[in-house]
């Protein structure tokens, strides 16, 4: 056991003034928590989980990434909560990768908590390791367990927690299990109570690891009281662009502990320069593929690891419903056909859905309120002006908006949002992959693509993980295309209205919901044809490759989509409706 890590007063401020230009305010907390880990590994959840619904979104400062933050108590302590971007390293290859290794390594969390996937932990345990090669005060969430064991997948923890050398909780975040743990565990590590031994990456061969000490002497005499100076050597070694700024603007040096003399935190310009003349120096001297190298001893790290947890034996379902699912809804022939059933599907469910209960809005708003209220308004004294600007006016455009578009979003958004806790949207993405290279843009364009079918703002700030500036411009610039969900009820709407009605009565809704699909696909072409024409004149270059995980299908959490439908998208895109409407009168 040991005791909480004491820091110098001179530290504490140049740690103070990394978190305040990182965005944060230092004196709102006790103890300050990261969360990081993978895309698509329920981390999202474990923060919900932690923080309830005392959180807020921002940016990252100078970044268009948003940035969760949450705050709660537990055992007399604040506790801050900063949800770091998902990424798969920490190698700054993206905007995504220098936010969380920045925070890290500059902010100095006192515990970063490392969500990892427990179907997925070889490749879980890549970052994982990278971390731990930063920071030692680090504890490991093992989620999925529940779909881990569905898969015939068992994992030993106290083995996995032996090879990392830090505490491991097991659990599943969906259910609330081992969240309490976990909270525990982090306390533990940032407040120093529980000691950890991180798993480091073995010796590189002679030459490289010669050159990796004889730098890592400089970079510790230079900036004491680095988290890794180790890590920072092999950053430079590699010619990582952020660390190497970060040494020559002096923000490395704004690092310490109580063991950093007071005058020793802030080094001259001289020592930064004579730090990355050595970095450069060794590098010419180191052979051409050792880079690679370095990474292949991670990856076998995680790999050794993980068969080392591994419980084998366990008995698997039968049945591969994951498996069998991608063979049918990403298949070359019948996947895009299956698509458009969906969407049609969800339309008219929709269309059809929200007949009655716009038609019995209406009658109790319209029919029975509006009269009631006129009266009430004459019986009061009100002048004939006031009357008809807060009953014929006001109350009629509200009570036409609450009746025509509510039903509708109040069933098309938990349908959709349902579709995106399935896990369908990333097929989606799949399927229209080729298209898109063939156009010119960046696969990944797919995905932004979905992304602005909830939201297009959310869709054009997702286009960061285009690492292609080029790209990333054609895929801002079509994804308006796309049509957002706060638009999907004023297209029924229309639909039914204008070509619903020239229909039978018995097809109306499926005429309805045909036009509406025929809108999204002429949206989706339109894209196409846009992002072609950009890319072969003012936005000319070839289409990168990309690889594209399909995350694993997960039961929708019904009531809590309803929820969140109802709260975060219905009543919100319903009072910007009425907003508009209401100054337009009837």
């Amino acid at each position: 056991m040991t005791h909480p890590m004491r820091i110098s007063s001179s530290a504490a401020t140049y740690r103070k003034e990394n978190l305040v230009r990182l965005g944060l305010n230092p004196n709102k907390w006790d103890i300050l928590i990261a969360l990081a880990g993978n895309p698509n590994v329920g981390k999202s959840t474990v923060f919900n989980a932690l923080t309830g619904l005392r959180q807020h979104t921002g940016n990252w400062p100078g970044k268009t990434i948003v940035r969760a933050e949450g705050a709660f108590a537990h055992r007399n302590k604040r506790i801050k909560l900063v949800d770091l971007p998902g990424t798969y390293s920490l190698q700054a290859g993206s905007v995504d990768e220098e936010v969380a290794r920045e925070f890290i390594l500059f902010g100095r969390p006192d515990v970063t908590v490392i969500v990892v996937d427990a179907t997925r932990l070889e490749r879980n345990l890549n970052l994982a390791l990278q971390i731990l090669d930063i920071t030692n005060r680090v504890v490991v969430y093992l989620n999925l367990t529940d779909e881990a064991r569905r898969h015939g997948i068992g994992i030993d923890v106290k083995q996995l927690e032996q090879q990392l050398g830090v505490p491991v909780i097991s659990g599943a975040a969906r259910s609330n299990i081992g969240i309490n743990e976990l909270l525990e565990a982090a306390h533990d590590v940032a407040t120093g109570s529980v000691q950890t031994t991180p798993y480091r990456i073995a010796r590189q061969e002679q030459t490289v690891e010669q050159a990796v000490a004889s730098l890592t002497t400089v970079v510790e005499q230079t900036f004491p009281g680095l988290p890794s100076s180790r890590w920072v050597s092999q950053r430079l070694l590699t010619a990582d662009d952020a660390v190497i700024d970060a040494v020559r603007s002096g923000e490395l040096g704004r690092i310490g502990d109580d063991t950093v003399p007071e005058n020793a935190v802030e080094r001259s310009e001289d020592q930064r320069s004579k730090v990355l003349e050595q970095a450069q120096k060794l590098r010419w001297e180191l052979p051409s593929d050792f880079q690679d190298k370095m990474t292949e001893r991670t990856f076998q790290a995680a790999q050794q690891i993980a068969a080392a947890s591994q419980i084998r034996g366990l008995k698997k379902a039968s049945i591969d419903i994951d498996w069998a699912l991608d063979r049918l809804l990403t298949n070359r022939w019948v996947g895009f056909p299956i698509m458009l059933l969906i969407l049609a599907a969800v339309f008219w469910t929709t269309i059809e859905g929200a007949n009655v209960p716009s038609a019995m809005l209406a009658t109790l708003l319209i029919d029975t309120m509006h009269p009631v209220l006129r009266t009430f308004g004459e019986s009061i004294g009100l002048p004939w002006w006031a009357n008809g600007f807060l009953f014929d006016g006001v109350y009629l455009a509200t009570a036409w908006v609450v009746a025509v578009m509510l039903p509708p979003m109040a069933i098309f958004f938990p349908l959709f949002t349902l579709l995106e806790d399935f896990g369908y949207l990333p097929r989606v993405a799949f399927n229209l992959d080729s298209l898109f290279r063939r156009a010119g843009a960046h696969g990944k364009q797919a995905l932004t693509m979905c992304m602005g079918f909830g939201c297009n703002a959310a869709g054009v700030v997702a286009t960061r993980i285009i690492d292609s500036p080029r790209e990333r411009l054609i895929a801002i610039l079509t994804n308006n295309f796309s049509l957002c969900n706060g638009r999907w009820p004023t297209q029924i709407l229309i639909a039914t209205i204008f070509i619903g009605a020239l229909a039978p009565a018995h097809l109306a809704g499926l005429a309805s919901a045909s036009a509406v699909v025929g809108i999204a696909l002429l949206g989706v072409g339109t894209m196409f044809v846009s992002s072609w024409l950009l890319s072969h004149t003012v936005l000319r270059g070839q289409a990168t490759s990309f690889s594209l995980e399909l995350p694993p299908y997960r039961p929708p959490r019904v009531l809590q989509t309803l929820y969140t439908s109802i709260i975060d998208r219905t009543l919100i895109v319903l009072w910007r409706a009425v907003v508009f409407a209401v100054p337009a009168g009837r």
